[in-house]
């Protein structure tokens, strides 16, 4: 952790947790969460921020764009056809080329496949960050933060939300 950044823990507390992390939050006199997210600060933002303060949707109140990180949703194993968008081979009578990628490399020049190429793998649980989503609504009450647009990872994942990097003035 660096000289301006603090530990934001999500809010579920942890049952069951290894060592190393018991200890960090031993050391730190807090209870034991479920993760941590380190965040930046300015050095005067860091002096007034103690332990076991929380943060609200007040930070959001005045801003109306926001970017949204979190893991995206995990589609297993797929082909060229749905990873990439590839248009496949003829669907009629005769082919046995329906669904595949094609040639993936030359002949003996260069005599083997170059690395990079397009090829049926493992798809989604990646970081994605959703950039410049527009605020409708912050609802302090119901702490619920209305945003327009569509937000990484399943139902119930946790994201990070931030100021836009691409607001307007």
């Amino acid at each position: 952790m660096g000289a301006n950044e603090i530990n934001v823990p999500e809010k579920t507390l942890q049952k069951r947790v290894n060592k190393p992390s018991l200890g960090h939050f031993k050391k730190s006199g807090s209870r034991v969460f479920r993760s941590l997210k380190e965040v930046r600060l300015s050095e005067e933002a860091v002096n007034e921020v103690s332990l076991g303060s929380e943060f609200g949707l007040e930070v959001f109140e005045s801003v109306s764009s926001v970017d949204i990180s979190g893991v995206s949703k995990g589609k297993g194993f797929q082909g060229v056809m749905k990873r990439f968008g590839f248009r496949g081979g003829p669907q009629s009578h005769g082919s046995g080329f329906h669904r595949h990628a094609g040639s993936i490399g030359m002949r003996s020049t260069p005599g083997r496949c170059f690395p990079g190429s397009k090829r049926p793998s493992h798809m989604g649980t990646v970081n994605v960050t959703v950039k410049n989503l527009e605020v409708i609504k912050v609802d302090l009450e119901k702490k619920v933060l209305l945003v327009k647009g569509a937000i990484p990872g399943p139902r119930g994942s946790v994201v990070v939300v931030r100021r836009s990097s691409r607001a307007k003035g």
